[in-house]
């Protein structure tokens, strides 16, 4: 029975890690605000993290060849609706709606003007409206879950979405997912992408996700939990979440690729 891959096993690995690395603190070590790329109860990380030494793209000479694949970004390809992912359909999808609003900023506090920010999510029933999702939970015809927009002269961004629900993943026996939005932020080209996650404040299924407590440093993860402001709700419409992202330094929010 121990061999078992169950929540009570994960909690136990979970908590053996953060342990090590608070006394690791403690003793003088400092923050890791990224997770080792083999966070052992994070299973697939076993399987897929690199083990050899990254290779170097050969461009030729040119540094600016390994971006030629990639798309081209600019103000005329993103429209003033993009960011309202409840308006996209003929209906109304079902859920809760929320406003996600925050800024993008540089590790100095500076705005990030101009960049394009895109999202990802499960519906209000935790799935997905992808081929591969497979957990028997509705679609909803009228949520697509994606959506994009471009920061203003402040850095900022909004979106009007649907919370997602949680939804079952094969971690382990037993295993689901907290309520998360994916980001992703595109920088001046493809090849800067980085992606992020956003979870809700208050969730109980945090405490037991091996993918955010691979952040083992408590500011990091914290960092990655938005917080509820009722001002930037909407009357009669939407509850309102802040949730600033900042690309580098100290308070840096983690990035799924690492540094």
């Amino acid at each position: 029975m121990d061999d078992e891959l169950t929540q009570h096993r994960m909690d136990r690995e979970m908590a053996a890690l953060q342990s090590a690395y608070d006394a690791a603190l403690a003793a003088g070590a400092p923050p890791r605000h990224h997770p080792p790329r083999d966070y052992a109860p994070y299973r697939s990380s076993l399987l897929r993290h690199p083990r050899q030494p990254l290779v170097a793209v050969d461009a030729g000479g040119d540094p600016e060849a390994v971006e030629l694949a990639g798309p081209v970004f600019g103000p005329t390809d993103v429209t003033e609706h993009d960011n309202d992912l409840t308006r996209m359909h003929a209906g109304e999808p079902l859920g809760e709606r929320i406003t996600v609003t925050g800024r993008l900023l540089d590790r100095e506090g500076r705005p990030v003007r101009g960049q394009l920010i895109e999202l990802w999510q499960a519906n209000a029933s935790g799935r997905y409206a992808h081929h591969r999702d497979r957990h028997p939970a509705p679609l909803d015809p009228h949520f697509t879950g994606v959506g994009r927009t471009l920061t203003d002269h402040q850095g900022r961004y909004t979106f009007t979405t649907i919370k997602p629900g949680a939804y079952p993943w094969r971690n382990h026996t037993n295993a689901w997912r907290p309520a998360h939005i994916h980001f992703s932020v595109f920088g001046t080209a493809f090849t800067q992408r980085l992606v992020t996650q956003m979870y809700f404040p208050g969730d109980p299924l945090l405490a037991g996700d091996p993918i955010i407590r691979s952040v083992t440093d408590q500011a990091a993860r914290d960092r990655l939990v938005a917080r509820y402001e009722h001002t930037l709700s909407v009357p009669e419409f939407s509850l309102g979440y802040a949730w600033d992202i900042v690309l580098d330094g100290p308070a840096a929010t983690w990035m799924e690729e690492g540094r």
